[in-house]
């Protein structure tokens, strides 16, 4: 059976009819074509699948794409703006918060939104704020390193172009 929704997704509107029980991450992937959300493991335990839905982080691998309908979601693809990098993107390019790369939309997604409650945060703040995404290449150091300095260049007004 298939579903009529509707949804924006980072700033364009979509109508699509979907089968009713297809996972967001699969609409964003297969009918969007928007492969930056990855699929690490179908159980929301890696965090590489994070996305945000109207506002709020949510792992695309557990949430039907019926249950986006109506909704304002942004993929890593939607982060930046008139060809400007947002600042946690440039921060995890300059910090080299990243090693094969298939974790890091989920990282940058959630620690978007980390920053935007928490625009300060601690070393150990920003890796409680990870929890629910895993890194299977680093130590987590880059990642962190790279969170704080985002979080300096958006409270100075750096960054994102």
């Amino acid at each position: 059976m298939k579903v009529p929704i509707k949804l924006t997704v980072n700033g364009k509107s979509h109508e699509s009819e979907v089968p009713a029980r297809q996972l967001l991450v699969h609409y964003l992937r297969d009918d969007l074509g928007l492969t930056g959300t990855k699929i690490g493991c179908d159980t929301s335990q890696c965090g590489a699948c994070v996305v945000r839905i109207n506002g709020s982080t949510v792992k695309s691998c557990t949430c039907l794409a019926v249950q986006a309908d109506g909704a304002d979601v942004v993929t890593i693809e939607g982060l930046a703006q008139d060809g400007n990098l947002h600042p946690v993107q440039e921060a995890f390019w300059d910090n080299h918060g990243l090693q094969c790369g298939y974790c890091t939309a989920g990282m940058i997604m959630t620690i978007t939104e980390l920053l935007e409650r928490n625009p300060n945060p601690s070393a150990d703040e920003v890796r409680a704020g990870l929890e629910g995404n895993i890194c299977r290449c680093t130590g987590y150091h880059n990642i962190v390193k790279a969170a704080l300095a985002a979080a300096e260049a958006i409270s100075t007004g750096a960054g994102g172009g």
